[in-house]
C-alpha cells in the first residue's frame, strides 16, 4: 500500500514534500506521538473495515473509529489545516462521520463536509454505496 501511495503522491507532484509513510499500529502510532509531543497540520486516515492483529486483537471500524478520531484530534497543530477520514463500509453513513469530526475538532472552528462513496453501475444508471468520507478544514 505505501508503494502505491507514494506513486500516486509523485504522480501528483508531491514526491518532494514532506510526507510520512508509515506500516504501523495505527493507535500505537499515534499514543507514542502523543507521548512525544509531535503535532500535525493535516492528517489523512483510511482505516480497514475489519481486520485482525498480530496476536488475534481485532479491528471493527464500527466500535473503533470514533476512539480513533478522538485520539487522532490530539496531535494536531494548534492551526490544523484539515483532517480527513474515509470508510468502505456501509454502516457509518456520512452524516455519522460529520458528527464525530464535528464534535472532536469543534475547538478548531472549522468546517465539516461529507459524502457518500460509490461506484457507478452503467446497466443501471444508479450508485452501488460503498462506504463514506468526511472533511474538516479550516
Amino acid at each position: 500500500m505505501v508503494a502505491w501511495a507514494k506513486e500516486n503522491a509523485a504522480s501528483s507532484g508531491l514526491s518532494d514534500k514532506p510526507v510520512r509513510w508509515l506500516v504501523d499500529d495505527c493507535v500505537k502510532f499515534v499514543e507514542r506521538e502523543i507521548r512525544r509531543g509531535n503535532h500535525y497540520d493535516g492528517i489523512i486516515m483510511d482505516p480497514p473495515s475489519y481486520g485482525r492483529g498480530p496476536k488475534g486483537e481485532i479491528w471493527k471500524i464500527e466500535d473503533a473509529i470514533h476512539p480513533l478520531i478522538r485520539l487522532c484530534a490530539n496531535l494536531l497543530s494548534d492551526s490544523p489545516l484539515f483532517f480527513l477520514v474515509n470508510s468502505y463500509t456501509t454502516g457509518l453513513a456520512p452524516s455519522v462521520l460529520t458528527y464525530m469530526l464535528g464534535v472532536e475538532l469543534e475547538r478548531y472552528q472549522g468546517t465539516v463536509t461529507s459524502q457518500e462513496i460509490g461506484l457507478p453501475v452503467s446497466s443501471t444508471g444508479l450508485c452501488l454505496p460503498c462506504g463514506a468520507s468526511a472533511r474538516w478544514e479550516r
